[in-house]
């Protein structure tokens, strides 16, 4: 799907947030560049771009640094994905110590591994739930949480030294230098809060209490996905616009239209704000999964679409009062985080809200009055986005009846990401071209011949 991504944004004829008006007709004279580049020269590793800018030009994206992100943005889908698989094998506390740089080996000897071994037969987990575990199921665990971790660090390599690199050049401009060292300072609070999750689930306290299941943090579990969320969000959505901008400097359309007032009108606008409210959707129903997940709700009401034979649980079952710690119960509240019930209920309504919300938005893109007035990519993305939350959707659903398999949910977990993919290419469409793109367009335009 991401690499599907990829190949519609670079197909010759189609392109893709900042400044909402366009120039006025009498534009002042623009310096121009020396040469014109290319659409297909787009991944041409001989593109000299420092020197076919003139330097009254404002610096535009050059596609070494939208490669550099997608590539960013791709690791950072595989970092969920296999997150997930790890915690469905119920890998994730096999490794209870962080270390940062020695961490990066994984035992090489067996007496290595036997002192690794050691040190897990010490947490609750393994006196718990895994006394009868062998050295040899012990590396199975160990190697998907050490690979998580690797994975986790290559990250934070291939993207803060291409990035020191890319500021250094001056191949980015101020703005979004900012924006992208703000995603590099989130790579290094994901690998703490990693941790932090991670020792939640080490804690001695699940010893003494009765019936406990040792596992990690479903605040922090949530908080690890959601800064994962985000720097993919941010690293896709940064790619995606250096893409299309580039190839519209270049001279291919925005969007697909010729005028670009169209990308100021209400009717754009108006669906702006739609995929705006359905990114933020979106991402608060992946966080509710994040809990269900902590819990292990999704193990509660293996049914669809009634929960224990009615649409809604009791109420007595969906605010329990053995939730609050207080005395006084003041501290009902607790139910929505920590209910299995009541957490699974949640995401079922908030999941049902965002397919009902996207079905909207393309029964709307749909009605021919509409369909003519929009630029085709936004028709073509609005369209991506209800076939993936169809198919999310079918998943949850899945996952849910054959009671949580590790394929399922492991797909489902992806599945949010790349609905979310799908309506970030969906904002992208929707925004209109960068002051410095418009620049690069004029001059380039006055170039030709």
């Amino acid at each position: 799907m991401l690499l599907g991504s990829i190949a519609r944004a670079l197909r010759p004829g189609r392109t893709a947030f900042s400044t909402p008006r366009f120039f006025a007709a009498q534009a002042p004279s623009i310096p121009l560049i020396s040469r014109v580049v290319k659409p297909s020269h787009f991944f041409s590793s001989n593109l000299r771009f420092s020197s076919t800018v003139n330097a009254s030009l404002p610096i535009l994206t050059p596609p070494s640094v939208a490669r550099w992100l997608m590539l960013s943005s791709g690791l950072c889908l595989a970092i969920v994905v296999v997150g997930g698989v790890t915690r469905l094998t119920e890998s994730g506390l096999s490794i209870t110590e962080w270390k940062p740089v020695t961490g990066v080996l994984p035992p090489l000897s067996e007496s290595d591994w036997q002192v690794e071994f050691e040190k897990y037969k010490l947490t609750p987990e393994f006196k718990l739930l895994n006394s009868n575990m062998t050295i040899h199921d012990f590396k199975k665990i160990f190697y998907m949480e050490w690979g998580h971790r690797i994975l986790g660090r290559l990250i934070g390599l291939t993207f803060v030294g291409p990035l020191c690199y890319f500021v250094v050049r001056k191949k980015v401009a101020k703005p979004i230098a900012l924006r992208l060292s703000g995603l590099a300072v989130l790579i290094g609070l994901q690998g703490l809060m990693g941790w932090y999750m991670v020792k939640s689930g080490l804690e001695d306290s699940f010893m003494d209490t009765p019936g406990a299941v040792p596992r990690v943090s479903q605040y922090r579990l949530a908080s690890h996905l959601a800064l994962a969320f985000a720097l993919y969000a941010g690293m896709f959505h940064a790619g995606m616009t250096a893409i299309k901008e580039w190839k519209f400097a270049n001279g291919q359309l925005w969007s697909g239209v010729n005028d670009l007032t169209v990308m100021n009108s209400k009717l754009v606008r108006q669906f702006r704000l739609q995929a705006r409210s359905l990114f933020g959707l979106v991402f608060i129903t992946a966080m509710a999964g994040a809990f269900v997940a902590g819990l292990d709700a999704g193990l509660v009401y293996n049914e669809w679409p009634l929960m224990g034979g009615r649409l809604v649980p009791p109420a007595d079952e969906l605010v329990s009062p053995s939730y609050a710690k207080t005395l006084e119960k003041t501290d009902l509240w607790r139910n929505i985080f920590e209910n299995p019930t009541t957490v699974q209920f949640n995401h079922r309504v908030l999941a049902t809200t965002t397919y009902l919300a996207t079905a909207v938005m393309f029964a709307q893109a749909m009605r021919p009055a509409i369909r003519n007035a929009l630029p085709p990519l936004v028709k073509t993305n609005v369209i991506a986005a209800f076939g993936m939350v169809n198919i999310q959707f079918l998943l949850g659903i899945g996952t849910l009846l054959y009671l949580v398999p590790t394929p399922l949910a492991a797909a489902h977990q992806a599945g949010s990401l790349m609905l979310l993919t799908t309506v970030i290419q969906l904002l992208v469409s929707l925004r209109s071209p960068s002051q410095a793109a418009r620049l690069w367009r004029m001059a380039n335009l006055k170039r030709k011949p």
